[in-house]
C-alpha cells in the first residue's frame, strides 16, 4: 500500500487529471448538469476515484484504549465537531471509553469461530489496522456495531445518573396502556433518544466533513448500528396489589442486553448488501441487479473481503496461522475452512475441570478438581512461498 502522503498526492493529480477539484459530488453540480460528453466524463472520473480512495478508519475508537486518561489534543484523527465535543463533555467521553471496550468484545464474540475474527492491534490508533480500509463488509459491521456501542454506553450512563447533561427519559410520565390494561410511568426509563443524538453528532461528525463513497457507506451504517439499539427496547413493569396480583402496575423503558444488538447486526452481516454509488453521488445503487435494494436496517458494503487465511500486511490480514479450530465442526470454526486446508497440529494439554459437584445444605456446592487429556488443534503456518506472495 502506499504511504498516506503518497495517496493524497495521487487523489490531487487524479482530480486535475479529472477536472476541477472544486466541485462538489452533488446532483446540483454545475458539471454534471452541463450536457455534454466532457462534464459525462468528469464525473464518471471523479465517482471511480471516490470508490478507489482509500480513508484511513476512524480514530475515536483510540479512547478506549486510554481508559481514565481521556486528553481530547491527544486522541488522532478527531475532527474540529469531536474535538469540541471532547472538550466539552469530557464525562461522556469516559462512557465512550468504557463502552468502546464493551463492543469491541461483541464484536470478537460475534466472529470468533471465523477467520476475521475482530482482531484488535495494541498501541495503534488506528485500533483494527489496515483491514478496515477496506470497504468490506466487516468494516461495514465494526461501524455499525461500534455506532451501537456509544449509543448504549451512554443511554446506560444517563440512567446511572453518571452524565451532567442527561438523565433518565422525561417523556415517561403521568399514565399509559399496553395489551395487558394501564400502567403508570414509574422508575427510570432508559433516555435512548439522547443516546442516539450525542452518537449520530459525534461519530458522524468525521464522515461528513467530506463527500466520497466511504463517508456515504460508513453514515448508512452507523445509523442501522444506532437505531438497532432501539430496536431492542423493552417495557419492564412491577406490579403492587395484594399478593403481587398486579392490580396497578409500574412501568419503565429498558435497554435490553447488548448481546441482542450484537446477534442482530450479526445477521445483517450476513445478509450484507454490495452495492455502488448512484450517478449524482447522493446514495446507493445494488450491485447485482438480480438481488433487492438495501434498505435502510441494511449493512452495505463496495468491495469483497480478502478470505484473510494469509498473513497479509497490506491488506491488514493477520491470517488464520496458529488459530484453535475444531476438528468435527464442518462450519466456519472447523479446521477445514478455518485452516484454509493448510492442515493442522494437534496437541495434547492437560486441563483442570470441576467434576463430582455436590449440593450441600444451605447454600453452596462443593466441587472436586479433576484432571483431564484434552487434544488442542491449531492450523498449520502457511509454507513460505504461499506467504511471500502475500507480502
Amino acid at each position: 500500500m502506499l504511504g498516506l502522503n503518497r495517496i493524497l498526492s495521487l487523489r490531487a493529480a487524479r482530480i486535475q487529471r479529472c477536472g476541477s477539484p472544486g466541485v462538489r459530488l452533488s446532483s446540483r453540480s454545475s458539471s454534471c448538469q452541463n450536457a455534454g460528453a466532457g462534464s459525462r466524463i468528469y464525473c464518471a472520473c471523479l465517482l471511480l476515484l471516490l470508490l478507489v480512495t482509500p480513508r484511513v478508519d476512524s480514530s475515536w475508537w483510540y479512547i478506549g484504549a486510554l481508559g481514565a486518561r481521556v486528553i481530547c489534543d491527544n486522541i488522532p484523527g478527531l475532527v474540529n465537531k469531536q474535538r469540541q465535543l471532547c472538550q466539552r463533555h469530557p464525562d461522556i467521553m469516559q462512557a465512550i471509553g468504557e463502552g468502546t471496550k464493551e463492543w469491541i468484545r461483541e464484536c470478537q464474540h460475534q466472529f470468533r469461530h471465523h477467520r476475521w475474527n475482530c482482531s484488535t492491534l495494541d498501541r495503534d490508533h488506528t485500533v483494527f489496522g489496515r483491514v478496515l480500509l477496506r470497504s468490506s463488509r466487516e468494516a461495514a459491521f465494526v461501524y455499525a456495531i461500534s455506532s451501537a456501542g456509544v449509543v448504549y454506553a451512554l443511554t446506560r450512563a444517563c440512567s446511572q445518573g453518571e452524565l451532567k447533561t442527561c438523565n433518565c427519559d422525561p417523556h415517561k410520565r403521568g399514565r399509559s396502556s399496553d395489551e395487558r390494561g394501564e400502567f403508570d410511568w414509574g422508575g427510570c426509563s432508559d433516555n435512548i433518544n439522547y443516546g442516539i443524538k450525542f452518537a449520530k453528532a459525534f461519530i458522524d461528525a468525521k464522515e461528513k466533513t467530506v463527500r466520497d463513497a466511504r463517508a456515504l457507506m460508513n453514515l448508512h451504517n452507523n445509523r442501522c448500528g444506532r437505531t438497532a439499539v432501539k430496536r431492542f427496547m423493552k417495557l419492564e413493569c412491577k406490579c403492587h396489589g395484594v399478593s403481587g396480583s398486579c392490580t396497578l402496575r409500574t412501568c419503565w423503558m429498558a435497554m435490553s442486553d447488548f448481546r441482542k444488538t450484537g446477534d442482530y447486526l450479526r445477521r445483517k452481516y450476513n445478509g450484507a448488501i454490495e452495492v455502488t454509488m448512484n450517478q449524482d453521488g447522493t446514495g446507493f445503487a445494488v450491485a447485482n441487479k438480480a438481488f433487492r435494494k438495501a434498505t435502510k436496517n441494511d449493512l452495505v458494503y463496495f468491495e469483497n473481503s480478502p478470505d484473510y487465511c494469509l498473513q497479509d500486511k497490506a491488506a491488514g490480514s493477520l491470517g488464520t496461522a496458529g488459530r484453535v479450530c475444531n476438528k468435527t465442526s464442518r462450519g466456519t470454526d472447523g479446521c477445514e475452512v478455518m485452516c484454509c486446508g493448510r492442515g493442522y497440529d494437534t496437541t495434547r494439554v492437560k486441563q483442570i475441570t470441576k467434576c463430582e459437584c455436590k449440593f450441600k445444605w444451605c447454600c453452596a456446592v462443593e466441587c472436586k478438581d479433576c484432571e483431564e487429556a484434552v487434544d488442542i488443534h491449531t492450523c498449520k503456518a502457511p509454507k513460505r512461498a504461499e506467504w511471500l506472495d502475500q507480502t
